[in-house]
């Protein structure tokens, strides 16, 4: 069986939702199209009930599990075209996650929910609003004009050819009801007997949107806590004191220049929002050339970008393309800063220092037996923030040793200018350093 899907970071350039159209909060992160092939030709409704309580968890995926759930009803008979599935969450810009599939396009896809969809109306003035928010059930006969003029988006689903639709609570996550839609195109609506027999199978199937519930709203802890690969690596049990591996890496460090001197004439508040705006344009960059954001610390940012998952040479392209792309955005700021920022006489311009060294380190747990920190040390990171030091008495932005030079392609080796051999502290042979 061949699985077609696609999936992107958050921070990532979205997926084109064409054929489909999504409200300007709602972002496609992946699709399945495996159609019908997914599921058996033939089902009863006992099939459909032994899947959800045996193989079904054994799929981590919400996305793949919802898309042959589905297909499954259809090889059952069970008049439903059209299903969506609804998840509030815990993540630092998402309010919830869902998932759409129909028949009539064969597609399934993974949509994110940004906090400002529950103003807009495309959430306001539909019926999930009634069923997450206040907890109701919704039915609607698509075939009366008392139906036709329930809601706004009940017009598209007749002219689609929907006769019935249906939005049901599942379970409270939170403030908000988690919910599921269902609906047919059979004339009169799904028949008593198979509403029965459909109650029946969300009663088993809700369990495992519990399930996945907590184990995505884990993951997005992790994530945004430890980032993607640390936290997965915790996820999938590196929890112990020394539980880590050494790899190699081009260690990326940036720092902002005359910090303690924001922070003396700044309140806690506004000097938060400029470190906000600096972070958000570096962790940004990072994550879109696959890099991994290990640290904040203090208004210095850690990441890397491993060799073994990128490749030595893509590894060393992507952080400098990635250096480069912050020092753009931070320039972008200071040519038009953010009315959400305070006044820029007291702190514009905004400088930044960004070093990058290539070396091995230890990536993994270190700490007290009771609280610890899952990061990089080693003297590849030393040595990075003895390089990025460097860039205020060189009055350059961004500085690079010779290992990352010497792993670039020859198109950015051409375009970098040498600064001399520099002796770091702890290092016993001067480095040859270059600006970029």
């Amino acid at each position: 069986m061949t699985l077609k899907t696609e999936r992107i970071h958050m921070t990532r350039q979205p997926l084109d939702p064409s054929p489909r159209t999504y409200a300007a909060n709602v972002q496609l992160l992946a699709r399945s199209q495996r159609g019908p092939a997914c599921a058996p030709d033939a089902q009863t409704l006992e099939d459909v009930k032994n899947w959800l309580l045996n193989d079904a968890t054994e799929i981590d995926d919400v996305m793949l599990m919802f898309e042959e759930f589905m297909w499954r009803c259809q090889a059952a008979h069970l008049d439903i075209d059209r299903s969506t599935l609804h998840i509030g969450t815990l993540h630092p810009r998402v309010i919830g996650f869902s998932w759409f599939w129909s028949a009539q396009d064969s597609f399934c896809d993974e949509l994110a929910a940004d906090a400002n969809a529950l103003q807009h109306e495309a959430f306001t003035k539909n019926p999930l609003y009634k069923v997450m928010a206040e907890g109701e059930f919704v039915k609607v006969d698509l075939e009366t004009k008392e139906g036709l003029n329930a809601f706004p988006i009940m017009r598209d689903l007749a002219e689609q050819g929907y006769t019935n639709y249906v939005a049901i609570p599942l379970s409270a996550s939170g403030t908000m009801n988690n919910a599921m839609t269902l609906a047919t195109t059979r004339k009169g609506g799904i028949s008593p007997e198979q509403k029965e027999e459909i109650r029946s199978l969300i009663e088993l199937f809700a369990l495992h949107v519990e399930r996945h519930i907590v184990k995505r709203i884990a993951r997005n802890v992790a994530d945004t806590y430890l980032g993607p690969i640390a936290g997965q690596r915790v996820l999938d049990g590196e929890i112990k004191r020394g539980d880590g591996e050494a790899i190699d890496a081009v260690v990326f460090m940036s720092d902002m220049r005359g910090f303690t001197g924001l922070a003396d004439r700044l309140s806690g508040a506004e000097v938060t929002a400029i470190l906000n705006a600096y972070f958000d344009r570096v962790s940004t960059a990072v994550l879109n050339h696959g890099g991994d954001i290990l640290k904040f610390m203090g208004d210095g940012v850690l990441a890397v970008f491993d060799q073994k998952t990128l490749g030595r040479q893509a590894a060393a392209d992507a952080a400098v393309n990635a250096a480069r792309a912050v020092l753009s955005s931070i320039d972008e700021l200071n040519d038009a800063p953010s009315d959400t920022l305070p006044d820029p006489a007291l702190w514009h311009p905004l400088k930044i220092g960004i070093g990058l060294h290539m070396g091995e380190v230890f990536f993994g747990n270190v700490g007290g037996e009771e609280r610890l920190d899952f990061t990089v040390i080693g003297r590849a990171v030393n040595e990075t923030s003895r390089v990025e030091a460097l860039c205020k008495p060189l009055g350059q932005t961004l500085l690079l040793t010779e290992p990352v030079r010497s792993a670039l392609p020859d198109g950015l080796k051409s375009g970098l200018d040498p600064m001399g051999d520099h002796v770091l502290r702890g290092v016993g042979n001067p480095v040859a350093i270059f600006s970029a």
